[in-house]
């Protein structure tokens, strides 16, 4: 039988608040001036808050746990990367492609890769026409890269959306959902620096990544040994 404390820090109340304050609070310091030091602090904050979801669920199935708590962690270095005041585009695009591989990691010891074909077929048509709408403005030295990257994350994506199909359990499909919202945030964060500029680009990007990361920290929660 499960603690009070293991029972209190399975309770998503709790966490799913403090990481919507941290995450609060790095928009806030990304959208306004003078508070870029709070963005600084608070933007980690929420992606370890999340990795601290999942180092406490020790009841769930290890294997699954370790490989997600691997990609929050590259998460949280590519966060690092990309709220420096310089140009860490790559090194932040390398540590993404890091957690999406962890992911797929996690979600193909769930089920076999490719047991599904028509969710690779919707997500290669979404990364398709994502690609195409921002070929013309990706730096030559950028478009390998990007492709590689494209493809990890439709991978891990469409491997979501199969253990949510197939399997249909409350941690599948939070998985599933929170692979979709991954996709919604990089998108709208490579039309926003490679095609156009949208309005609180940060609201929009960093929200939908909070939610995605989040989503899949609590299907650990629901995993079973």
């Amino acid at each position: 039988m499960p603690t009070s404390t293991s029972s209190a820090a399975a309770s998503p109340l709790p966490w799913a608040a403090a990481v919507a304050a941290a995450a609060i609070l790095a928009v806030l310091g990304a959208l306004v001036p003078g508070l870029l030091w709070l963005h600084y602090l608070a933007k980690p904050l929420a992606t370890l808050l999340i990795a601290a979801l999942v180092w406490c669920a020790v009841e769930a199935d290890s294997r699954y746990r370790r490989a997600v708590l691997a990609g929050l962690f590259a998460s949280t270095l590519g966060d690092v990367w990309l709220m420096l005041p310089w140009d860490a585009f790559v090194a932040g695009l390398a540590s993404f492609l890091l957690a999406h591989l962890a992911y797929l990691v996690a979600f193909t010891g769930r089920r076999a890769l490719l047991p599904l074909r028509w969710p690779w077929f919707a997500y290669a048509l979404l990364a398709a026409a994502v690609l195409a709408l921002l070929w013309p403005g990706l730096p030559d030295a950028l478009r390998l890269p990007v492709v590689v990257y494209v493809v990890a994350l439709a991978a891990m994506a469409v491997q979501a959306a199969t253990i949510a199909i197939e399997l249909r359990s409350g941690s599948a499909l939070l998985a599933g959902f929170g692979g979709f919202g991954f996709v919604v945030s990089d998108g709208l964060l490579a039309i926003d620096r490679f095609h156009t500029p949208l309005p609180v680009s940060a609201l929009w990007v960093l929200t939908s990544y909070w939610i995605a990361q989040f989503l899949i920290g609590r299907s650990v929660w629901h995993s079973r040994r």
